[in-house]
């Protein structure tokens, strides 16, 4: 599988996705994971699945962890990536933590990029990102 070329390396993920799926698809490939990493891979991940409900129906098991190894920890990668987005199919956009697989940066980063919230982060690239 051939990748697009990676996101930008002078922004965050966050600031680079089109949804709040996307989002959180990268906050579980940024879990214990070099940031350039996932830059590489999230492009061609989302030009194949954009939403979560185009993962959901067309996303093979095979291809996302040939997709996602890079990044290790595949079969825990996997199971996060597909009980998140069908918890985000029925998600009322509040409480990001109800998300399987999404903790407090998760959290975090949604009320930050998301709902507009301006309050002081635990995350160092998150407090960093606000000016802290």
């Amino acid at each position: 599988m051939k990748l697009l070329p990676p996101m930008r390396d002078d922004l965050m993920v966050q600031q680079q996705v089109a949804n709040s799926w996307q989002h959180f698809v990268g906050v579980i490939c940024l879990n214990q994971t070099n940031r350039t990493i996932v830059k590489k891979i999230l492009p061609t991940f989302f030009s194949l699945w954009p939403e979560a409900d185009v993962f959901l129906d067309e996303a093979t098991e095979k291809t996302v962890k040939e997709l996602i190894n890079p990044m290790g920890m595949v079969n825990k990668r996997y199971i996060a990536l597909m009980r998140m987005s069908i918890d985000h199919l029925f998600w009322d956009g509040e409480d990001a933590t109800m998300l399987y697989g999404i903790g407090e940066y998760g959290s975090d980063s949604y009320r930050i990029f998301y709902k507009n919230e301006r309050f002081e982060p635990k995350d160092k690239e998150l407090r960093k990102y606000l000016g802290y």
